[in-house]
């Protein structure tokens, strides 16, 4: 059990360093999005994604050794976590220590993370809007850009259709 509990420290502690490095590309980003640089989006996006895949390949390891602490203490159900863990793990307060503090770790920046992507996510939001603000203005402008003057012929409408020519971004 004590290999198993030191291969898990050893997976946690490869997961922190890697969000930790997620961090300062989550602040790029959110200077990146203000600024409207897609290219520079697109760079770090790409970036974040390897670390992302890497995260991914970790957590499936941890998962694969939480099964295994599992087989060993005989525990059946699905409801072991690292929280449980660390609360069973009272006679050997070294690993109990080591696997808190990284808890306690992971928590912190994971929780920075999702601050930064939900600010990021709003600031994209804005972004879209604004461009679908800008969409319905300029097909706004070119309805009254039209002739809708009142002749003779009046009942013939010779213009193009509102809003042909133009995509509608809700669909």
């Amino acid at each position: 059990m004590a290999s198993l509990i030191e291969e898990l420290v050893d997976v946690l502690e490869k997961e922190a360093d890697f969000y930790q490095q997620l961090i300062p590309m989550s602040r790029e980003k959110t200077r990146i999005v203000v600024q409207n640089d897609v290219t520079a989006l697109q760079e770090i996006t790409e970036k974040e994604q390897l670390i992302i895949e890497q995260v991914n390949a970790l957590e499936r390891k941890r998962a694969e050794i939480m099964d295994n602490i599992k087989i060993v203490i005989n525990r059946k159900s699905d409801s072991l976590n690292l929280k449980t863990l660390i609360g069973l793990l009272d006679n050997q307060p070294k690993e109990q220590h080591k696997l808190s503090v990284l808890h306690d770790k992971l928590n912190i920046l994971i929780k920075q993370l999702i601050e930064f992507n939900n600010r990021n996510k709003d600031l994209i939001q804005e972004s879209l809007d604004m461009i679908e603000f800008n969409m319905n203005v300029m097909q706004g402008s070119k309805m009254i850009l039209a002739d809708n003057s009142y002749t003779r012929n009046a009942g013939q409408y010779k213009g193009k259709a509102p809003g042909s020519g133009m995509f509608d971004a809700k669909q």
